[in-house]
């Protein structure tokens, strides 16, 4: 939406309405030691062609790389229409709806976007959304502790494929509220849980699993599910979901399902863009609602019988209610919830589906691939999504770099976060993680299988 500045009559104006002769009046409490005259260092102003060709100059030199990493961020195809209508200023600028009568538009959105999160997921209620897909664990943990009394416990186990990243978050928001974080042992097979070495007489107040995990593999979610409801745990389910369209739902999880649901939300039609901004997501039991955190917008008819939406269950003072509030992190990121609404409902079901399964399909063909090369061997043996882990016979660094001097961002290093965890997840030694979506072609990957294999052909000590 272009920006229009306000005129010198514009500013005239409303000084002269608050009683203000200059502008610089609207500051007279700051001492005058603090004040600057000018900005020294501060460059001479660029007009709008003239930003316009810096920022192009600056993007460029990034370049167009071929991208193979996810380890939690995706690149997928985000049809023209989404952003083109995300940006429109009825969307682009609008606030927080808390006055319902002035916001059906931004209302109904939300709403549509929580019916979707709802069937994608099979539980029965969505908010608005959350900051991101770390927090929302967060807050998932934080939830079950509300909502799950009988437990008398405040200890949450882990999956061994949860999100490092995820798990770190959680510890730093809910970890200053009493609540203990511990990892599942890991079968270093494929990857899940070592139902053999757990502990049969732990009573979590809740169990944590990712499906897919952080390592691209499937668990066996049915199994892990009725083990935490059997010791009195909720069951959080962190879930990608693209993988939803063609997975089975977390609320089917077991004989019950799972209790929550939340996660990541960027692949629904939103970009990398370098970190954020992403949105979290979070459905869950209707007997669970009132302690779910954020917004919660219902359909509703008014006297005259027209459908209308309002905020519901949760009123704005919650938020300013300090250790009484269902959180302390009110962000509803209503701007990537409004992407995602029209991404999801440009694709609908079956066009979901089929980004799935090309995803599935890409990766698998790049893991056989890369299989084939001397020094590369998967790691597990397990099913998997959109990701696949690799063990090659060399630091994966090194690799990487070479890699991006071909212009292809070849994946994740787990070394990075796995050599914390201890001997008990076993050494997962020179680990690479390669991701595919739709993206990516067959000459895409082939070129990647090309690059790698010359990489690799290099001795090892003139890589290291």
């Amino acid at each position: 939406m272009p920006f229009i500045p306000h005129t010198e009559e514009d500013t005239a104006e409303m000084l002269a309405a608050i009683g203000a002769e200059r502008i610089e009046d609207l500051f007279d409490e700051i001492p005058a030691e603090l004040r600057i005259d000018s900005l020294e260092r501060v460059p001479k102003a660029l007009n709008e062609m003239e930003v316009s060709r810096l920022m192009h100059r600056r993007a460029q030199r990034d370049g167009a790389p071929s991208c193979f990493i996810g380890a939690g961020a995706y690149e997928h195809h985000i049809p023209a229409a989404v952003w083109e209508i995300a940006t429109r200023g009825e969307f682009y600028s609008a606030y927080t709806p808390y006055q319902a009568e002035a916001s059906q538009g931004t209302l109904q959105t939300i709403y549509e976007y929580q019916t979707m999160m709802c069937e994608l997921t099979g539980l029965d209620v969505s908010n608005a959304s959350l900051y991101d897909g770390a927090s929302a664990v967060a807050e998932a943990a934080l939830m079950a502790v509300r909502s799950n009394r009988k437990a008398g416990s405040r200890k949450v186990l882990l999956a061994p494929g949860v999100n490092p990243t995820y798990r770190k978050v959680a510890r730093a928001i809910a970890g200053n509220q009493g609540l203990e974080f511990e990892y599942l042992p890991m079968d270093t097979a494929d990857g899940g849980v070592d139902f053999e070495r757990l502990d049969q007489d732990t009573a979590p107040v809740a169990v944590v699993v990712q499906q897919p995990s952080f390592f691209g593999t499937l668990a066996d979610v049915d199994r892990l599910t009725d083990w935490a409801h059997d010791r009195g745990a909720f069951v959080v389910a962190v879930v990608n979901p693209t993988s939803l369209a063609l997975l089975k739902a977390p609320g089917h999880w077991g004989e019950a399902g799972a209790d929550i649901a939340c996660g990541e939300g960027q692949p629904l039609g939103v970009p990398l863009s370098s970190g954020g901004p992403y949105f979290g997501f979070m459905t869950c039991k209707q007997q669970h609602v009132r302690q779910m955190p954020g917004r919660i917008v219902g359909r509703t008819t008014d006297l005259d019988g027209n459908t209308g939406y309002a905020l519901t269950l949760q009123a704005r003072e919650q938020h300013i209610r300090r250790t009484k509030a269902t959180s302390n992190i009110c962000t509803n990121q209503g701007l990537m919830v409004t992407a995602a609404t029209i991404y999801l409902s440009l694709l609908g079901a079956d066009g979901l589906a089929a980004v799935a399964k090309a995803s599935h399909r890409n990766t698998a063909r790049l893991a056989r691939g890369l299989c084939g090369i001397a020094g590369v061997e998967p790691v597990f043996d397990a099913p998997h999504f959109h990701e696949f882990a690799l063990r090659l016979d060399r630091p994966v660094a090194p690799v990487l770099e070479m890699l991006a001097a071909r212009d292809i961002l070849g994946g994740y290093d787990l070394s990075i976060e796995y050599p914390e965890f201890g001997p008990e997840l076993g050494n997962l030694g020179h680990v690479l993680l390669v991701c595919a979506t739709e993206t990516k072609t067959d000459a895409d990957i082939e070129a990647y299988v090309t690059a790698m294999r010359e990489i690799l052909e290099t001795p090892v000590a003139q890589s290291a």
